[in-house]
């Protein structure tokens, strides 16, 4: 690996969303509105983005707003997942796992933008 989000445990597993997302997206099509898979896939694609783009930033400030970016890319996918759930679109099981998937990585970026500030203050 040549950059060093690569090495982040939260962008890989952002990557692993993106593909379950695109996957998803596949059986989706002609069962609910274009607008909502394609918000879905934009969101999810956003989260490994952002965190790219966070650690190519060189001032911190730059770093943390990009990491939040991502973690609410996270939480923009949560209601969309709920609808598809009351629409009978996922099942139980498929929604849990979405859903902690989601959780995780809302969790990862919350540290990863306080591991950000912790160097600020640290000057």
């Amino acid at each position: 690996m040549a950059f060093q989000f690569e090495k982040l445990e939260v962008y890989q597993k952002s990557l692993d969303w993106v593909e379950s997302v695109e996957t998803l997206c596949e059986t989706l099509k002609g069962k609910i509105s274009y607008s909502m898979i394609d918000q879905l896939s934009r969101a999810a694609l956003s989260i490994p983005l952002n965190i790219a783009e966070g650690n190519g930033r060189w001032h911190k400030g730059e770093k943390r707003q990009f990491f939040w970016i991502a973690r609410g890319s996270a939480f923009e996918c949560v209601p969309i997942i709920q609808v598809l759930q009351r629409k009978g679109l996922v099942t139980e099981i498929q929604y849990a796992s979405y859903y902690e998937q989601l959780d995780v990585m809302a969790k990862m970026l919350t540290n990863l933008v306080k591991s950000v500030e912790d160097l600020k203050s640290s000057r």
